[in-house]
């Protein structure tokens, strides 16, 4: 697992005070249907309130005619609501194609996305699952940003996500 160093929050200088690590690791099920669709996966930040403080990857099927895949974004429902329809997709960093079952972990670099303008307070880490002739499921994980000292946040799903574990590092 690589960790990517978070430089610059709001104008401050890379020094290693302020350099941070975030990486999500996340397991995707496999399920014994008859028709399985690979999930499209949405992950974010959010503020306390439950307004979107911005989309760290996004997972969809990317072989489809025609963009058709973009098509069904909107099925990841709170994401769409709270940030998806503002993006033009693909958006690169960002989107990427579905994961087949197994575990994946990502890390995030702050120093070019929304991590980079994340003010210091408390948020949620959203990730959410949906698969055609399948269910929908989104976990929270709450995290201080940025990290003081070493933190781990684990979640736990029940039918279209497994574990996601956030790991950030001051």
């Amino acid at each position: 697992m690589r960790i990517l160093p978070i430089l610059a929050l709001a104008g401050m200088a890379a020094t290693p005070a302020a350099a941070a690590e975030l990486s999500v690791t996340l397991e995707i099920p496999r399920l014994d249907v008859a028709e399985y669709h690979r999930p499209y996966v949405a992950i974010w930040v959010e503020r306390p309130d439950q307004k979107a403080a911005g989309t760290l990857a996004v997972w969809y099927d990317l072989d489809m005619r025609n963009n058709e895949g973009e098509k069904w974004l909107k099925d990841i429902r709170q994401w769409w609501r709270r940030a998806g329809r503002e993006l033009r997709m693909p958006v690169d960093g960002v989107s990427g194609a579905t994961r087949a079952p197994g575990r994946h972990t990502q890390a995030f670099d702050a120093a070019k996305g929304p991590l980079s303008e994340l003010p210091p307070g408390t948020y949620n880490l959203v990730v959410e699952a949906v698969r055609e002739v399948g269910g929908r499921e989104m976990l929270r994980l709450p995290f201080q940003w940025p990290p003081a000292s070493a933190q781990t946040a684990t979640a736990q799903g029940s039918s279209e996500l497994g574990a996601v574990t956030l790991n950030l590092r001051p």
